[in-house]
């Protein structure tokens, strides 16, 4: 495995829970028919989290840092509920009520990680078409922007827009990097109906890489922020 000791205990411990795959490879090497295998897929299926996101968001509480990059959406942990219906009800449009108010409520879970007076050092690169890109009218979106400017203000994330004039950015994808105090460094890449979990060294070298180089073209904090509330006036006029 790509990791170190630490890494294994802290699996030891319960204090972090392995990936499937890792799980898997345990009872395989361990003889133990599949134990950690099934404890791992009891954790998956009872989480509040889609599928593609429940390992991720098991990380996004232990994590130090997290940083990411969105290209279409605004990231989960951000999401106003009526931000997130909208979303939904644009990606299922033949869903049930009840089924929309789930994922709404399984996405708002994200959010827990600023919650309370600490957190992770979360940051994000926003493409421009993420806040001029209309879900739900402009009045979901003039909450929802004036949502992320409350946290911005209170420094409880760090937000970067890459403009439109910046071209095309090295980054494919919605791409999640995190860092932990004491184990290796993951990334999380979500694409259409999956999302995938990478621990390999050489891999999340190049995501991070990938992430630095569109936030070296990105606006700075403070353009951003103006942007942003420039971009959210323009919404509350067309109310």
């Amino acid at each position: 495995m790509f990791c170190s000791a630490s890494y294994i205990g802290q699996f030891e411990t319960g204090a972090r829970k392995p990936q499937l795959e890792v799980a898997r490879r345990i009872d395989a090497e361990l003889g133990t028919d599949g134990f950690f295998g099934r404890m791992c897929e009891e954790l998956i299926n009872g989480a509040p989290y889609a599928e593609c996101f429940t390992e991720a968001a098991y990380l996004y509480e232990l994590a130090a840092t997290i940083r990411e990059y969105a290209p279409t959406f605004l990231p989960g942990v951000l999401q106003t509920a009526s931000y997130a219906r909208a979303v939904f009800l644009g990606g299922f449009p033949f869903a049930s009520e009840d089924d929309i108010q789930a994922r709404v409520a399984s996405r708002l879970e994200r959010a827990r990680i600023f919650d309370g007076p600490t957190g992770p050092m979360w940051w994000a690169i926003l493409d421009e078409g993420v806040i001029r890109r209309k879900f739900g009218g402009a009045a979901v979106m003039h909450e929802q922007l004036m949502h992320m400017v409350s946290l911005m203000r209170r420094r409880r994330i760090g937000v970067q827009v890459l403009p439109f004039e910046a071209g095309h950015p090295e980054v494919e994808g919605a791409l999640t990097l995190m860092t932990f105090e004491d184990a290796p460094p993951v990334a999380y890449t979500e694409g259409h109906r999956s999302g995938a979990l990478l621990d390999d060294p050489a891999v999340v070298s190049q995501c991070m890489r990938s992430y630095d180089l569109a936030r070296g073209v990105a606006l700075s904090p403070a353009q951003s922020l103006s942007l942003i509330e420039s971009v959210a006036e323009e919404y509350a006029n067309e109310q």
